[in-house]
């Protein structure tokens, strides 16, 4: 009698339980069905990658949030990459959530499910395209090489022998290890060979920046986007830009092959809210708020 009161409590908490989560499972066969079921979608993004994605430390999350306790609200978030993930959030009647797992490990692919989506001016290319698929790019920018104000450099030639900063398994790191096919960009796109230096690989770009404005000595530079240089000027760090761009990047949306749930239906919303956001201005007005100016025309 014991074991069978036993069993029918365990089952009475169970139900109880089930309940209190929406009465169970979810059904959805697909990721966008998934994502309006919860309620929020879960974006992926970087922390520490002004103007594009970084902290908001006045914001202050809401009580009503249906984001995950480790997840970030968008009042927590601020910059271009987060104010398109929560067009995308609008767009699909859902709320934004962030998740900021290390570059390396979204580009990875295999996310296991932990987040739906990457809004974080990921590169289009053809390694990146063996584990992830891809949206229709939100905008374009150019990837340019920064060095130390009071150096005497003047060219790339110049930096023959230095060391340099990127990120790590960035399109910048794969552009200064002559790695094409880790590079993956057409042939067009490239406007310069990197020159033969030593590689010094910090999580984020960013990170190549701040190091440099803390007095870190063992790099004479680093190379990211231009937006990223331009904020970083704008901000007081001590860096010039070197040159023109050396290359330039199609920046899109990134969806896990390997997801549990498919994610095509998730993915052509996508791409039908930044055909909106393209044709109705939306995107324009984003890249004049955080960049000074319009990054979302595709170069010619």
């Amino acid at each position: 009698m014991k074991k069978l009161f036993n069993v029918f409590a365990l089952t009475m908490v169970t139900a109880l339980m089930l309940a209190a989560c929406g009465g169970g499972a979810s059904t959805a066969d697909n990721l966008l069905d998934a994502v309006k079921e919860r309620g929020y979608i879960l974006v992926s993004t970087d922390p520490n990658y002004e103007p594009q994605s970084f902290l908001n430390t006045d914001g202050k999350r809401p009580a009503d949030t249906k984001c995950p306790s480790d997840a970030l609200t968008t009042a927590e978030m601020q910059g271009f990459d987060v104010d398109v993930a929560i067009a995308v959030g609008e767009g699909l009647g859902v709320e934004t959530c962030f998740a900021t797992p290390d570059w390396d490990i979204i580009t990875a692919g295999s996310w296991a499910d932990k987040w739906d989506v990457s809004v974080g001016s990921m590169s289009i290319n053809t390694d990146r395209q063996t584990v992830l698929d891809f949206s229709i790019p939100y905008y374009y920018t150019p990837a340019v090489v920064a060095v130390r104000a009071d150096s005497a450099f003047s060219s790339l030639a110049d930096l023959e022998g230095q060391a340099l900063c990127a990120g790590t398994s960035t399109t910048y790191e794969f552009w200064l290890n002559h790695d094409k096919e880790g590079l993956g960009l057409p042939a067009s796109s490239i406007y310069a060979e990197a020159p033969n230096v030593t590689v010094i690989s910090l999580p984020t770009d960013q990170e190549c920046a701040q190091a440099i404005a803390a007095g870190r000595e063992d790099f004479v530079g680093y190379v990211t986007s231009e937006t990223v240089v331009n904020a970083n000027i704008a901000a007081g760090f001590p860096i010039a830009k070197l040159g023109s761009a050396v290359y330039s990047e199609d920046l899109a949306a990134a969806f896990d092959r390997s997801s549990s749930l498919p994610t095509d239906t998730l993915r052509a919303e996508v791409d039908k809210i930044f055909n909106a956001m393209h044709s109705d201005g939306r995107l324009t007005e984003l890249s004049n708020k955080w960049f000074g100016e319009d990054l979302t025309q595709a170069p010619n």
